[in-house]
């Protein structure tokens, strides 16, 4: 049923992309450099295109509020705990004013934002991790903010999904950080011996101790075209059994070729995707699909 629904991509038309004769003379923060095909298009026009390159179909980097207006109906996101604030348990030297750097810089206090929303009329919980921020990494407020969104999920009955994209334990905070796998992976389990619905979509990257525990777990799990998703890095593991590995190994593609993902799915279908998996939950599993 799954594959039916994502096995036929629809195809995108790009914008123009402008010559490399444009980038003369032209204002900070109107054309943006494609990271991966370097081709050089208008900022605004990206954004439209949900920061998917109109040229080769890159998946740009999103900040979480981004991902939530390109998926939630207009005006229907509330937030849960945007004040929650890490402290520095371990007194690791310069930390604080790390996070201090980074809430400036991103208007974000830690690196997942939650709240509630509603995709095309169904409400549901939402968290999305933010990379801008930390890299992503999962310290104690991360996984208490991610555990109480699951909590609230339970609640109020209604679908969990999460967007992960992280670098990882946050070595700050050494055993604190690590501690966040198992709570988190403790309060799925309730969630789902209730009956609720968790979806994952896990974007780039998605490594390490958050790929080792709640963005594995869901009942579907996505991932948006060209992620790294993984646990250890590749040259570790290269060393470590001494071969040398695919070049796609831990894409989003190669996990869905090896069975660990039920469908990779370009940002641009991501809502109507999500939607449709949404009302199969609600109809339970009566749908045409």
């Amino acid at each position: 049923m799954i594959k039916e629904i994502f096995s036929k991509p629809k195809k995108k038309k790009y914008a123009t992309i402008p010559s490399e004769s444009s980038k003369t003379d032209v204002p900070e923060g109107v054309m943006t450099k494609c990271s991966n095909c370097k081709k050089i298009m208008y900022t605004k026009e990206l954004q439209k295109n949900l920061k998917v390159c109109l040229n080769c179909g890159f998946h740009l980097p999103m900040t979480g509020y981004e991902r939530l207006s390109s998926l939630l109906d207009e005006d229907t996101f509330t937030e849960m705990n945007q004040d929650m604030k890490t402290g520095n348990p371990l007194n690791f030297p310069g930390y604080e004013d790390k996070i201090a750097g980074d809430q400036k810089k991103t208007n974000m206090n830690e690196a997942v934002v939650t709240g509630t929303g509603e995709i095309n009329g169904i409400k549901v919980v939402i968290a999305v991790m933010d990379s801008s921020f930390r890299m992503g990494s999962m310290g104690s407020v991360v996984g208490e903010k991610i555990t109480l969104a699951i909590e609230k999920a339970d609640e109020l009955s209604l679908p969990f999904i999460i967007f992960t994209a992280s670098g990882g334990a946050r070595m700050q905070e050494g055993v604190l950080s690590l501690m966040q796998m198992a709570k988190t992976s403790t309060a799925l389990k309730k969630f789902s011996d209730n009956g609720g619905l968790y979806i994952t979509v896990m974007t780039h990257p998605t490594t390490g101790g958050v790929s080792a525990s709640f963005a594995s777990l869901g009942d579907f799990n996505f991932a948006e075209p060209g992620a790294l998703i993984g646990f250890a890095g590749r040259r570790i593991i290269e060393q470590t059994i001494g071969e040398k590995l695919p070049e796609d190994f831990q894409t989003s593609e190669f996990l869905l070729k090896h069975g660990q993902l039920d469908a990779v799915i370009p940002r641009l279908e991501m809502k109507e995707k999500l939607h449709l998996v949404l009302e199969m939950h609600q109809a339970g599993g009566d749908s045409e699909w």
